[in-house]
C-alpha cells in the first residue's frame, strides 16, 4: 500500500511531502534529527524545568512555522494522486461509471434517499411512527464505516483491522473508550469478520456516498429504540435498514423524481463536457458502465453534456449488475429499443456505438470490443463494484472518483490544522524521548503531555467530522476505506475533472513512503 500520494503537497510546481515538517520539528530545537538518535535512550536525562523549556520552544516554532507555512505548502484539490504508475499515453480506452463518477449529487439526493427509505420501515415494515420525528443529520456518518450486527455498534476501522476509540457509537451516543475496549478485548477485529468485497460477515462496511443516509437512518432508529427501551436485533434491524435502502433504488423512486427536477439534485459542471470531448477528439475509446437505468442516465447526461452524448461513447451499458458484472460470466447482453426503454429479445453479437444495452458481462464484452489489460482506464466511486475486479482480474487501470477529498484537503490546507498537526508529531517526539525519567516530577510532566496528545488527537480527529473523523485516516494509520482504495485504484482523485489539468501524454508517478526503519528521503529533498 503506497499512502506517500495521500501526503503530496504542492509548493509551486513542485511537490512536497507533509511529513518534512516531522523532520524539521524533530530538529528545530535540539539541533538533533531523529535519525541521528544512535544512543537512544542513554541520553542524559532532562530535570522537569529543562523538559518545559523544550516543550515551549518547541510548541512557538510550529506554531510559527505553520502560519509560514499556510501560503508554501498546500495542497492541490484538483490533483490527481498516484498508487501506482500510469502512463496516460498507452491509455486507448476510458471507461466511466455514471452515478459519483460522471454525475455529482447535491444534498438534496441524500435527503431524498433518507425520507423515501424512511416511509418504507414505518409504512411496509412497520416500525415505529415515531422514528419520522427524528431529525436528519446530514454530517452524521461518513463512507467507509463499519456496522457491528451483533453489537448494534457503527464504528471506524483502520488499516490494520483495530478500532479507532472515540468512534464508536450505539444510535446518536459515543460509547467512553473503556465499555468498546470491554466489549471487544481490546481494539483489534479479526479479519474474518470484516466486511469485504469477497463475502458476507459480521461487520458489515458502508462504502459509498449512497450510504451516507442509511448510517444515518441506523442511528436515529437504535436512537429511537434505545431511548424507549424497546427490544431489537441489530441484525434483523440493519437488514430492514439496508434493504429500505436499496429499494428506493430499485423501485425507481428516486429515479423518477431525480428525472423530474435534474437541476434540483444533480450538480451542474461544464467540465464533465469538456472532458468529454477532449478525449473523443483526441482518438480514445469511451465506454459507459452503469448500475442506473436508462432514462435515468440519459436525462443526466443530456444536461451535462448535451443531447448527443451518447456520440462520444463507443459502448453504452445500464443495468449492469455490477459487481456481478465483472463476476458473473453467464448472464448476456440485451438490446434496449431507446423509444421505450424495453428491452430485446435477439442475441447480441457485437456492440454498436449510438445504441444501448442491458445486463451482460466483463468476459463478454472484452470479447466483443477486444479492449482488454493495461490499455483500458475505468473509473468509478465504488471501491468494490467499481475497481476491485477490473483491477485484479482483467488487468485493468482503475480510478477512484472520490468527491470528499476536496473538502478533506481544504481541512488540512488549514492554519488551525497544520498547528495542531505539527504539535501534535513535536510533542509524541517530545514522550517518546523522555518516556524512560525515573524521576516524579518528570513523570508528571510526560502524563500531563500525554493528557494534552489526547486531546489533540480528538480535535484533529474533529476537524473533520465530530463523530468519526476523515475518511483517509484514523490517529496515525490509513483507515481500512483508504487500505482497500490505496489497493484497488491505481489513481484517485476528487472529480474526474481534475484530469483536464493533465496532458494525455502525462505519467502519473507514485511517491516512495518510507517504512519505519527507513530513512524518509522526502524530509531531505
Amino acid at each position: 500500500m503506497n499512502m506517500a500520494s495521500v501526503l503530496c503537497y504542492r509548493l509551486g510546481s513542485s511537490r512536497q511531502i507533509y511529513s518534512r515538517f516531522s523532520l524539521i520539528t524533530s530538529q528545530s530545537c535540539s539541533g538533533e534529527s531523529s535519525y541521528r538518535h544512535i544512543s537512544g535512550n542513554r541520553r542524559k536525562r532532562k530535570t522537569e524545568g529543562e523538559l518545559w523549556e523544550e516543550y515551549s520552544t518547541r510548541k512557538s516554532y510550529c506554531e510559527n512555522f505553520a502560519i509560514q507555512a499556510a501560503s508554501g505548502y498546500a495542497v492541490d484539490p484538483k490533483t490527481v494522486f498516484a498508487n501506482n504508475e500510469v502512463d496516460l499515453s498507452t491509455i486507448d480506452v476510458y471507461g466511466f461509471d455514471y452515478d459519483y463518477t460522471l454525475a455529482c449529487y447535491t444534498c438534496e439526493l441524500h435527503h431524498l434517499i433518507y425520507k423515501h427509505a424512511l416511509d418504507n420501515l414505518v409504512h411496509r415494515r412497520k416500525f415505529p411512527p415515531g422514528i419520522k420525528d427524528m431529525t436528519y443529520k446530514l454530517n452524521f456518518g461518513i463512507r467507509g464505516l463499519h456496522f457491528d450486527t451483533r453489537k448494534g455498534l457503527l464504528m471506524k476501522v483502520d488499516a490494520f483491522h483495530h478500532i479507532q476509540l472515540g468512534t464508536v457509537y450505539r444510535g446518536l451516543q459515543r460509547l467512553p473508550n473503556e465499555e468498546v475496549l470491554e466489549i471487544y478485548g481490546g481494539t483489534h477485529i479479526p479479519e474474518g469478520l470484516i466486511m469485504s468485497f469477497s463475502g458476507p460477515s459480521y461487520f458489515k462496511q458502508l462504502i459509498d456516498l449512497f450510504s451516507i443516509p442509511e448510517m444515518t437512518l441506523l442511528g436515529n432508529v437504535i436512537e429511537y429504540l434505545e431511548a424507549r427501551g424497546i427490544p431489537y436485533d441489530p441484525e434483523y434491524l440493519f437488514s430492514d435498514i439496508h434493504t429500505a435502502v436499496k429499494e428506493v433504488h430499485y423501485s425507481g423512486n428516486m429515479h423518477k423524481e431525480v428525472g423530474a427536477d435534474v437541476g434540483k439534485y444533480l450538480e451542474s459542471s461544464s467540465e464533465i463536457g469538456r472532458l468529454v470531448n477532449r478525449l473523443y477528439h483526441r482518438g480514445k475509446k469511451l465506454f459507459l458502465i452503469t448500475n442506473s437505468p436508462f432514462e435515468f442516465v440519459d436525462r443526466g447526461m443530456t444536461y451535462m453534456i448535451g443531447k448527443d452524448w451518447v456520440n462520444y461513447f463507443e459502448v453504452i451499458v445500464v443495468q449492469a449488475r455490477k459487481p456481478l458484472f465483472f463476476n458473473d460470466t453467464t448472464r448476456p447482453f440485451r438490446f434496449i429499443y431507446p423509444k421505450t426503454g424495453t428491452p430485446a429479445w435477439s442475441r447480441v453479437k457485437e456492440l454498436r456505438k449510438g445504441e444501448y444495452y442491458l445486463e451482460g458481462n466483463v468476459e463478454q464484452f472484452m470479447k466483443l470490443t477486444g479492449w482488454k489489460g493495461s490499455h483500458v482506464l475505468y473509473f468509478g466511486d465504488h471501491i468494490y463494484s467499481d475497481l476491485a475486479d477490473p483491477s485484479l482480474k482483467n488487468g485493468w487501470r482503475t480510478g477512484g472518483i472520490i468527491p470528499e477529498l476536496e473538502d478533506e484537503i481544504e481541512i488540512g490546507n488549514s492554519v488551525p490544522y497544520k498547528k495542531s498537526v505539527l504539535w501534535l508529531m513535536a510533542l509524541q517526539d517530545l514522550i517518546e524521548a523522555n518516556q524512560e525519567t525515573k524521576d516524579p516530577e518528570c513523570e508528571a510532566v510526560i502524563n500531563t503531555w500525554l493528557k494534552e496528545r489526547n486531546q489533540l488527537r480528538m480535535d484533529t480527529k474533529q476537524s473533520f467530522n465530530p463523530q468519526f473523523g476523515s475518511i483517509f485516516r484514523t490517529y496515525h494509520h490509513p483507515t481500512f476505506f483508504t487500505s482497500r482504495l490505496c489497493r484497488y485504484a491505481d489513481l484517485y482523485m476528487s472529480s474526474i475533472s481534475n484530469l483536464l489539468n493533465y496532458s494525455l501524454n502525462h505519467t502519473f508517478y507514485p511517491r516512495r513512503s518510507a517504512l519505519p526503519h527507513e530513512i524518509n528521503f522526502n524530509t531531505l529533498i
